[in-house]
């Protein structure tokens, strides 16, 4: 039995609690954008079959546009999750070590700090237009509004998961 470092043992609790947690709601994430992504060609194409042979479905266009939000946001999170947005890094690469630490803190609790402002304003939509109901599909557009402050949420395990990781960085 190999024997691990006291450091290394406590780094293994802290990375098993916060980093595991923002990789299994990641990876529901993604199954949740496949099924998205899947639901909306679906649609689309059921749409595309009933106005060619058939009478236009009234509700598929309504749906495939709350559904193309909904994977939006929910690509989004996946690509806080791998880092994998647009980013400038001419100044952080000429940055110093402990310079380009400070900017990566910086960027998380800016992140976060915009992503509470998404899902308040969320919560506040879901409150105000809570009692319409869509045109089409007749359901609560609390519903819908439901999406911004449950993707930030998820966004914002993903940015604590990241600031940690910047933190412990030597």
């Amino acid at each position: 039995m190999r024997r691990t470092e006291p450091s290394a043992e406590r780094e293994g609790l802290d990375r098993s609690s916060l980093s595991a947690l923002s990789d299994k709601i990641n990876k529901i994430c993604e199954g949740l954008l496949f099924i998205l992504m899947t639901a909306m060609i679906a649609i689309t194409t059921l749409q595309i079959v009933f106005r060619f042979f058939f009478e236009a479905l009234v509700w598929s266009e309504e749906l495939t546009r709350f559904l193309l939000v909904a994977s939006s946001l929910v690509g989004a999170s996946i690509g806080f999750k791998r880092g994998s947005h647009i980013a400038i890094t001419f100044l952080a690469n000429k940055l110093s070590p402990k310079a380009s630490k400070a900017l990566g803190v910086f960027i998380q609790l800016a992140s976060m700090a915009f992503f509470v402002i998404v899902g308040w304003y969320g919560i506040l939509m879901m409150k105000s237009e809570g009692g319409q109901t869509t045109p089409a599909l007749g359901i609560s557009m609390a519903w819908i509004y439901l999406f911004y402050p449950a993707v930030s949420l998820v966004i914002m395990v993903h940015l604590a998961d990241s600031l940690l990781k910047i933190l412990r960085r030597d």
